[in-house]
């Protein structure tokens, strides 16, 4: 008998994702993987932080540690500590209770709570993206019931911003827009805008009435530095206006696959956060009832104890100085092998991906010839690279660009 599915079309494979599956299948014992942005040691292995088993050995040995579900919202310790590590412990907005903070599935989920519930309570149903950005951004807010538009943002001529386009795009954007920001160390390109450049943006969106929508998967991974990586959601709440923030513990606590991240919408008064959070809370109950326990539990053991903050901080820093040093070593491998074009942006960019600027069929030819699997964009995870790896990569490099065009 015929399976009732039988129609159904083999979907293709997550673009990002998918480089790893191809990769699994490689047996070459030069297959290098810079797909999935997820960090690796100088010996290439995952890595689980001393300060994230500390926590969780605590709560092992806890015995009056529950297993019973959380609240809608999530874990309430949790969600006071994400909304001072983002905005600040002294910031007006926490401290007036201006803050509604919800527990979500990391970032994603974070995203798609705040989609679901704009589109349900504002009034403008247009959400602008930078061009490029994170591909899940594109099907998170479609699904979620917003409408998706883009607005100019790299410049592949300079490999920088393009600053002047993207201040025309929002200028022309419909007033009430809302307007997708990366926090700090911009997926995929690296490319972040100077301070000064951030102040010129939220000026122009105060003026507009745009709603800004940040989205910090990098807090403290990017520079090092928490406070350095928050100041461009920080310069917004401080001027008094909303905005709507998500958070990622994937990357910066190495928390992948627990799934901890946090929605905060940054409102004008401690009343209509109150009324944010009841509706936020009709959004999540029939979407995942409740966030799970575990994850957020260390998240939270780890920001509410001052040693184990410390040490979190000294981690995060080896981490994100690790990527700087794998930026300059490929750049200083391409210079000294004299490769041709201004590398130069691999150390002007930030964060966990560059934005080399081969093209799809230099990187379809460095996974044929060289078994480094990458995205079709030419974006690579510095984070799987090593000093052993570096020159493998260059090799590959100077091969494309010298071979291709």
């Amino acid at each position: 008998m015929e399976s009732v599915f039988g129609s159904i079309a083999q979907a293709p494979e997550d673009p990002i994702l998918g480089v790893t599956v191809a990769f699994n299948k490689d047996t070459s014992p030069l297959k290098l993987n810079l797909g999935v942005g997820a960090y690796r040691t100088e010996e290439g292995k995952p890595l689980v932080l001393n300060v994230v088993k500390k926590a969780e050995q605590l709560l092992i040995n806890d015995p009056a540690r529950k297993k019973e579900y959380l609240p809608i919202v999530g874990l309430a310790d949790f969600n006071k500590s994400s909304a001072k590590l983002i905005l600040g412990s002294d910031s007006p907005a926490v401290l007036e209770n201006r803050v509604a903070t919800v527990q979500c599935l990391s970032g994603t989920g974070s995203l798609r709570v705040g989609s679901e519930f704009l589109a349900r309570h504002y009034h403008q149903r247009v959400l602008y993206v930078p061009l490029p950005t994170w591909g899940n951004h594109l099907k998170v807010f479609h699904f979620g019931g917003l409408e998706v538009k883009s607005y100019r943002y790299y410049d592949p001529t300079t490999r920088g911003l393009n600053f002047q386009g993207l201040l025309e795009d929002l200028n022309s954007a419909p007033s009430g827009a809302i307007v997708l920001l990366h926090a700090c160390a911009h997926n995929p390109t690296g490319v972040d805008p100077t301070l000064a450049q951030w102040e010129e943006i939220r000026k122009l969106m105060r003026s507009k009435g745009l709603l800004p929508f940040f989205d910090s998967a990098y807090q403290g991974f990017a520079s090092g530095s928490l406070d350095a990586d928050a100041q461009s959601v920080r310069i917004f709440v401080a001027d008094g206006g909303e905005c709507f923030v998500a958070q990622s513990y994937a990357k910066n606590m190495g928390l992948y696959g627990e799934r901890v991240g946090a929605l905060s919408i940054v409102c004008k008064t401690a009343d209509v956060a109150s009324r944010v959070e009841s509706q936020l809370k009709l959004v999540i109950r029939p979407m995942y009832s409740n966030p799970p326990i575990h994850g957020a539990s260390i998240v939270a053991t780890i920001l509410k104890d001052p040693d184990m903050y410390h040490e979190w901080t000294v981690e995060l820093k080896a981490m994100a100085d690790r990527i700087i040093s794998m930026r300059k070593q490929l750049f200083d491998a391409l210079t000294a092998r004299g490769t041709p074009g201004d590398w130069s942006h691999i150390i002007k960019q930030i964060g966990m991906f560059t934005f080399t600027g081969l093209n799809a069929e230099q990187v379809s030819f460095m996974t044929r010839e060289y078994h480094i699997y990458m995205t079709s964009d030419g974006r690579i995870s510095m984070a799987g690279l090593s000093s052993r790896t570096v020159p493998h990569l260059t090799d590959a490099i100077h091969a494309a660009v010298t071979q291709i065009s």
